[in-house]
């Protein structure tokens, strides 16, 4: 199975990005996480794009805010699929971050989730790696079929609790 790999920009998105690691987790993904900045370490966070592949990775997750480069720095250094994932981190909200990393030019793909979306980023990975592994898309649909559950069953609580037929 091909690996995930979570790149953040600083520590201070781990607890957002937690999220993706749980939800790689609960789907069997094997992932690693690293801290590596376009910016201050862009020689490490090129290295890393260009030997990803050769790795075993099938896919990254760049999780940066502010001026989000890291996402566009990833797909620039590998033909891998990259998530960006536009962290809330400034006095922008965020908006500074989703339109840095949603707007890549022609030839550089980055597929952007919503600003903290973490869960989404790990998920759409997921989707991605199980075109390829049978296994990994049954887990996925059990993930699914098991949100679905979920809704179901807070449905029957609310409408119990509050309906008044």
């Amino acid at each position: 199975m091909k690996k995930a790999a979570i790149i953040m920009g600083s520590d201070s998105d781990l607890k957002v990005m937690q999220g993706a690691m749980d939800t790689l987790k609960a789907l069997e993904i094997p992932f690693a996480v690293r801290i590596l900045s376009a910016h201050r370490t862009p020689e490490a966070a090129a290295a890393f794009a260009k030997s990803a592949q050769a790795e075993g990775y099938g896919v990254i997750i760049a999780a940066a805010g502010k001026a989000a480069h890291l996402a566009g720095a990833m797909a620039a250094n590998t033909l891998l699929p990259v998530v960006g994932v536009p962290m809330k981190s400034s006095t922008l909200d965020g908006l500074d971050a989703l339109l840095s990393t949603v707007q890549m030019p022609s030839g550089m793909p980055v597929a952007t989730v919503a600003i903290d979306g973490a869960v989404n980023a790990a998920l759409l990975s997921a989707q991605m790696l199980a075109l390829s592994d049978d296994r990994l898309m049954n887990r996925l649909a059990a993930y699914r079929a098991a949100q679905t559950a979920k809704v179901e069953e807070k449905d029957r609580a609310i409408s119990e609790a509050y309906s008044n037929l």
